[in-house]
Parts: C-alpha cells; structure tokens; sequence
C-alpha cells in the first residue's frame, strides 16, 4: 500500500523552529516528486515548495522560500519541511503529496492527512 503520513506539528511560539517529516510507504521517493502544501483555518490550500526527483527544488510562494526548506533523504523514504522563526500566520495543516511524476509541474492527487501546525505569539 503507497501512502505518505506526515508528523513533525505541534503547538510553538513564535520564532522557534519546527522541522515537519513526510514518510513515504510502499515506494521509492528517488523517482517522485514530493510537495508540501499547507491550509490555514477559512483559506485555501496553498503551495509551499516541490522537490523532484534529481533534488531540484520548485518553490510555490516567494514570500515562504526564505524561511521554509524542503530537504530529503532517500534512504528514510522522507522528505522534510523545516520551518525557522515560526510566526502565528504559520498556523496550518500541512500537507504533503506526490503527483507520481518526476517534475513538479504535475497536479498532485496521493496526499497524507496532515500535520498541524500551532503558533502562539
């Protein structure tokens, strides 16, 4: 069975750091490329950043590139979302999602069920 489970969320303060996990099960997150994605309370899903398959980043939202890194390691079958200097705006599920595509241009459909995120000022 293919899915991928984030875990990583919490309750922070703002300006700490969180580093979020998204675990890859029943396959190789060496050929897919892999996004995390988040949706705060009464707003829509937003793009954060896409890693493909030669480690090649696409970011989604310039304003989240300086603070939010997407990392992987192939070998843990996980890809990471760290988050520096948490703000309360940073309130969210977060996603993560393949497209089964080696690019990131590709519409994602496999998604994990999330990680919340809580940011208190």
């Amino acid at each position: 069975q293919t899915r991928l489970v984030e875990s990583g969320g919490g309750v922070g303060k703002a300006g700490e750091s969180r580093r979020l996990s998204c675990v890859a099960s029943g396959f190789s997150l060496e050929y897919y490329a892999i996004a995390w994605f988040r949706q705060a309370p009464g707003k829509e899903r937003e793009g954060i950043s896409c890693i493909k398959y030669a480690e090649e980043i696409t970011h989604y939202a310039d304003s989240l590139k300086d603070r939010f890194t997407i990392s992987k390691d192939n070998d843990k079958y996980t890809v990471y979302l760290q988050i520096d200097t948490l703000k309360p705006e940073a309130t969210a599920v977060y996603f993560c999602a393949t497209n089964w595509g080696s690019y990131c241009q590709s519409d994602f459909n496999t998604w994990g069920r999330g990680t919340q995120v809580t940011v208190l000022s």
